[in-house]
C-alpha cells in the first residue's frame, strides 16, 4: 500500500473475532490486539484506517439465540459491539462505516438464500427456512435501526473527543430505462428505491421511499416516534460501492419475462444487461457475468445521490474489475491487465465529471488491493491490483497497480473540488 502511495485503507472488523458470543460473552482481547496491530502498522506508514463494523457476518451465537437481524434485539447487540470498537480503536480510527452493503445482505441472505444465514422460500430459492416475501424487510428494518443506534452512541459518547466521522456503505448499481416510456422511467426510479433508497431514505429522511410504500406498505415495518427521533442522527457520509449498470423494464403495465426484480416485493421491474440484443456499455462483455462496463453509470449514480440527499459527503468505497481465473493462463497474461486499467481510467474520468458538477466526493477505493477470496466465487475471480499466487502467497504487481500509483502521484495534493482540500482526498 505504501509503495502505491495510498493514504487510506478500507477494511472490516469481524464481529465474532472481537465478541465471539456478542453481548452474551466476554471481549476477545486476542481479536482486539489483532486489529490494534493492523491499525498501528497502517498509521506508521501514513495510511488512514477506514473501518467497517459489519460486513455480512454476525456471531453464530446471535443467530442461534434470537435469529440475528430478524429480531429487534440485534439493535442493542450491534450498538454494544460498535461501542467496544469505538472504545478500543477510536483514538486512531477517524472513519467509521456501520454496515457494508446491507441492501445486498437483506436480499441475498433473506430473499434468495445465497448469503448467510441462507433463508428463503419458493419461488426465490429452496432453503430450509425463511419467508422471502417478508424477512428481507424485517432484517433491513433492524439493520437501519442498528445503524441509527450505533451512530447515536458515537455522536453522544465518542465523536467530540475522537474527532471522527461515521457513515454507511451501500451497493449502488445504476439503472437505465429500457425505453423512453414513462413506465420504464418510473421502473428505473423504482429499482433505485428498492435497492439504494430502501436504506438511505429512512436514515436521511426518516421514512421509506414512496415507491416502496405504494407497493409493499402492508409488509414494511413501521418506525415508532422514538425510532424516528433516533434516525435524525443520520450520518456524516455515504459510501458508494459502484461497479455496474443495467437496463430496467416496467413490469406493472407490461408483462415481463422471468428475471431479477419482477415480483411485487422486489419492485415490479425487470433488469437486463441488454437492449435489443446489444449490451449496455461496452460491446464486449466483462469476464464476470454481473459486471457490465458502463462508465457513464458512475457519473449518473454519484449525481443522483448528490441531488437526492442534499450533497452529503460521499466516498466511492468500492470500484473495480474482475477476471475469471484461467488455469491454463500464463503469469504474464495475468499481470498485463489492460482491461482493468481501462475500466479504472474510464470510471475515474466519469467520477471527475460528477465532481465538476458539484458532487462532494472525498475519496475513492479500488477493489481490490490483492486478489482474494470473493464471496460466492471463492478464488475463481480476481479483482486485485496485485496478483497472488495462492500456492505460495507471493504477491506481484500488475499493470493496474503501476497505473494506479501514477494516477495517485499525479493527482495527490490537487483539489478535485474547489471547496475541498485535495491533500485529504482518500485513495
Amino acid at each position: 500500500m505504501s509503495s502505491l502511495g495510498v493514504n487510506s485503507y478500507r477494511f472490516s472488523i469481524s464481529w465474532a473475532r472481537v465478541l465471539p458470543k456478542g453481548i452474551f460473552g466476554d471481549v476477545n482481547l486476542e481479536g482486539i490486539n489483532f486489529y490494534n496491530h493492523l491499525i498501528d502498522a497502517l498509521i506508521i506508514k501514513g495510511i488512514q484506517p477506514f473501518v467497517t463494523l459489519s460486513h455480512y457476518d454476525v456471531p453464530q451465537e446471535l443467530e442461534d439465540r434470537y435469529g440475528a437481524w430478524l429480531s429487534p434485539k440485534s439493535q442493542k447487540d450491534f450498538a454494544y459491539f460498535a461501542e467496544i470498537c469505538f472504545k478500543y480503536f477510536g483514538d486512531r480510527v477517524k472513519y467509521w462505516v456501520t454496515f457494508n452493503e446491507p441492501n445486498v445482505q437483506a436480499n441475498h441472505g433473506y430473499r434468495y438464500g445465497m448469503f448467510p444465514p441462507s433463508r428463503c422460500s419458493s419461488p426465490f430459492g429452496n432453503c430450509s427456512y425463511g419467508d422471502s416475501g417478508k424477512e428481507p424487510f424485517i432484517a433491513a428494518h433492524n439493520i437501519i435501526l442498528s445503524h441509527a443506534t450505533a451512530v447515536d452512541v458515537y455522536r453522544t459518547m465518542y465523536q467530540k473527543e475522537q474527532g471522527g466521522s461515521i457513515g454507511i456503505v451501500l451497493q449502488a448499481n445504476w439503472f437505465e430505462p429500457l425505453s423512453n416510456s414513462t413506465a420504464d422511467k418510473s421502473a428505473a426510479e423504482r429499482a433505485q428505491s428498492f435497492t439504494l433508497n430502501w436504506f438511505l431514505d429512512p436514515i436521511i429522511h426518516g421514512k421509506y421511499p414512496a415507491e416502496m410504500e405504494d407497493i409493499v406498505d402492508s409488509i414494511l415495518p413501521k418506525f415508532s416516534t422514538s425510532e424516528k427521533e433516533k434516525l435524525k442522527m443520520g450520518l456524516d457520509f455515504i459510501g458508494i460501492n459502484h461497479y455496474t449498470s443495467y437496463y430496467v423494464q416496467d413490469c406493472i403495465y407490461s408483462p415481463c419475462e422471468p428475471g431479477f426484480g419482477i415480483s411485487r416485493t422486489e419492485g415490479l421491474y425487470r433488469q437486463s444487461s441488454e437492449r435489443n440484443g446489444l449490451p449496455i456499455g461496452e460491446s464486449v462483455p466483462s469476464p464476470v457475468d454481473w459486471l457490465n462496463v458502463y462508465p457513464h453509470g458512475m457519473e449518473k449514480m454519484v449525481t443522483y445521490v448528490m441531488e437526492r440527499y442534499s450533497n452529503i459527503p460521499m466516498y466511492i468505497t468500492e470500484n473495480g474489475y474482475g477476471f475469471l481465473e484461467k488455469l491454463d493462463s500464463n503469469n504474464e497474461e495475468a499481470l498485463h491487465d489492460v482491461h482493468r486499467v481501462k475500466y479504472m481510467a474510464d470510471y475515474l474520468d466519469a467520477l471527475m465529471r460528477a465532481v465538476r458538477k458539484g458532487a462532494d466526493v472525498r475519496g475513492y477505493f479500488a477493489w481490490s488491493l490483492l486478489d482474494n477470496f470473493e464471496l460466492r466465487y471463492g478464488y475463481s475471480v480476481r479483482f486485485g491490483l496485485h496478483h497472488v499466487d495462492y500456492a505460495t502467497l507471493k504477491r506481484t504487481k500488475k499493470l493496474s497497480a503501476t497505473w494506479y500509483k501514477q494516477f495517485i502521484s499525479t493527482h495527490k495534493g490537487k483539489s478535485l473540488m474547489p471547496q475541498y482540500n485535495g491533500e485529504d482526498f482518500q485513495y
